[in-house]
């Protein structure tokens, strides 16, 4: 049977050419610093966002902690968006391990109110904790991928210098969001003051993530990443794959992007399904069940057996994500299936 996975762009499997790298890649040890692939791809992420310095990171998720426990000192504050990644999905990690206090806003499809935010910041009182962190996501996981508009990063940036407070960027999807908007990864970066972005996503490196800002801030990181276990010997086996994740692969986001606003008219044409197009600004598709009886992990295991993979959203939505494994022809399969359920 046919499986199309629309789970998640994590699923992605390395290029043939990835494949290829990573038996040539010359090796070292990273925590010495020796890993010549290693720090290739880190010089290469720096100058793509036009960063002084860059750092390879096992996930992600230790690359966004890594940043807050850079930035902050314990006992601290960041604010963050109400259903941002950093404060959904991350198992508390800021709380626990870097030990500030999250100060969330509600934003509207992911975007914080710079008002909200001015306001978030906590005077200087013996009361209250000190607000150290900005820390926005773009693309938006749980908005469905929405793009943060760059009038808002630019208002955000205007309020943390103003309060002289630092601004992270957990872009996840950089790249969706520089290809949405037709611009260039550095016009995003310039905004904020440290950013992780993930090669195994749509770059569909198998592995890896990297976190990028100034030389200092580095440095920080780097102890940090040793502290939290993420210190790597021979990396430059997956370093190399990250290398042409960022070479080669920004191209085919768009290809993504394509399938999935085909995806989404598709299913708006069918009868138990509805999407908002308006909100379907890069490889990711929030799908309405219109039949409220049928909860949405009923409907996933009823369209796991019929080969499509996708995630429960709530208990009326699914989510379904587009990425390079994912071909036009599988798109209207999956749609002549999700018809027949």
């Amino acid at each position: 049977m046919k499986i199309i996975d629309l789970r998640s762009d994590t699923v992605t499997t390395p290029t043939k050419d990835m494949y290829q790298r990573m038996q040539e890649a010359p090796l070292g040890d990273d925590v010495y610093g020796d890993d010549p692939t290693v720090n290739k791809l880190e010089a290469l992420a720096a100058k793509t966002l036009n960063k002084e310095q860059a750092l390879f990171v096992p996930t992600g998720t230790m690359g966004n902690l890594i940043a807050v426990m850079a930035h902050t000192h314990p006992g601290e504050e960041i604010i963050l968006e109400r259903n941002s990644h950093i404060f959904l999905y991350e198992a508390a990690g800021a709380s626990r391990i870097a030990g500030v206090q999250p100060m969330v806003i509600k934003g509207m499809d992911g975007v914080m109110d710079p008002k909200e935010v001015e306001e978030g910041i906590r005077e200087d009182n013996i009361h209250f904790p000190t607000t150290s962190l900005i820390c926005v996501e773009n693309t938006h996981n749980m908005a469905g991928g929405m793009v943060q508009p760059m009038n808002n990063l630019q208002e955000l940036r205007s309020i943390a210098d103003r309060y002289k407070i630092s601004m992270h960027l957990d872009g996840a999807r950089l790249f969706n969001a520089a290809t949405a908007l037709d611009c260039d990864v550095k016009e995003i970066a310039a905004h904020f003051d440290s950013i992780m972005f993930c090669l195994s996503k749509g770059l569909s490196a198998p592995i890896g993530s990297m976190l990028v800002g100034g030389q200092d801030f580095i440095d920080r990181a780097r102890k940090l990443r040793k502290m939290l276990g993420g210190g790597m010997r021979q990396a430059g086996i997956m370093a190399s794959c990250g290398i042409l994740s960022i070479e080669q692969m920004p191209r085919q986001l768009k290809i993504d992007h394509e399938n999935a606003r085909i995806l989404a008219e598709g299913l708006n044409n069918l009868s138990g399904f509805s999407v908002n197009l308006d909100k379907v600004h890069t490889n990711i598709v929030n799908v309405s069940i219109k039949d409220k009886m049928i909860s949405s992990e009923y409907l996933v295991e009823k369209m796991k057996v019929k080969g499509i993979l996708a995630n429960p959203r709530g208990k009326d939505f699914i989510r379904l994500v587009t990425h390079k494994d994912v071909i036009l022809e599988d798109i209207h399969y999956a749609l002549k299936i999700m018809e027949s359920i």
